[in-house]
């Protein structure tokens, strides 16, 4: 379904062949080049283009659907930042562990991450955030016939988590009260995959993304337990691109003025919450 009371700007996925310069692995690529374009006072590392790093698939932040195009949560919100911007969403898919780092981002692979990724403190050590625009939680995912209903249900059985991800964070911290083998998966879909297929007894992650699983599994899998965090998602930067910054702020705070981000909210998460 698409939002019906604003243009959606088509999200275009870019592929990292073996021309590693294309996506702007050369931290001289486009980094902070007038040529590439500017907007706002925003210098972007392709003209008319806003190049977002993001980690596919994360359902329902961003994942790519039945006909190819990349969708989602943070695709729809980043999209308002493009419009602001005039240029059009570019999305490279990119392994999360360069996005987290902010490698990817200082190096001029792109402009921005829309990844669901968590505000951290050692995160910004290396990434320029924008304001807080999705508050988290983790969440336990197990089969629908099992009897866990907490961490220390685990006891010598498997936990499958994330890599790079507070999940995997979250676990390991409670590793000792779970008394369980953490197994780490690369990305959403193949931790998902092996919870279903019994490769280990439960999955740590973001509640949306099991919600969200549990759509196209229903009847195989339940959420057993719910952690709140405090975690809260931002859009990432390059450390210096604090004109970046100040429109993204913007966009998002006009959009929770206007409704548009319960809009967007509503149609790919649910119900908005409770100020």
């Amino acid at each position: 379904m698409q939002l019906k009371n604003r243009p959606k700007i088509a999200a275009v996925v870019a592929v990292c062949a073996l021309a590693l310069a294309a996506c702007g692995s050369d931290s001289s690529a486009g980094a902070g080049d007038p040529s590439a374009g500017s907007e706002d006072g925003v210098t972007l590392v392709s003209a008319g283009k806003l190049t977002v790093c993001t980690h596919l698939p994360y359902a329902p932040f961003q994942y790519n659907d039945d006909s190819g195009e990349t969708v989602g949560f943070d695709i729809d919100l980043v999209d308002l930042v493009a419009q602001r911007l005039g240029a059009e969403q570019t999305i490279i898919d990119t392994p999360f562990e360069g996005i987290k780092s902010g490698e990817d981002m200082a190096t001029g692979k792109c402009d921005i991450a829309a990844a669901g990724m968590t505000i951290t403190e050692e995160r910004k050590e290396a990434i320029l955030f924008s304001e807080p625009y999705f508050d988290a939680t983790q969440a336990l995912l197990v089969p629908d016939d099992s009897a866990v209903t907490d961490l220390a249900g685990l006891k010598g059985k498997k936990l499958g988590a994330q890599s790079a991800t507070t999940g995997l964070d979250y676990a390991n911290a409670n590793a000792e009260d779970c008394g369980c083998e953490i197994v780490e998966f690369q990305d959403l879909a193949s931790q998902t995959q092996a919870l279903m297929t019994g490769q280990v007894d439960a999955a740590i992650n973001d509640l949306p993304v099991w919600s969200e699983a549990l759509k196209s599994n229903e009847g195989k899998a339940k959420i057993a337990a719910q952690f709140d965090t405090g975690e809260q998602y931002g859009l990432g930067m390059k450390l210096d691109n604090t004109a970046l910054k100040t429109v993204v702020d913007e966009v998002l705070a006009e959009a929770k003025t206007d409704g548009t981000y319960d809009e967007i909210y509503t149609e790919w998460i649910g119900e908005t919450p409770q100020s």
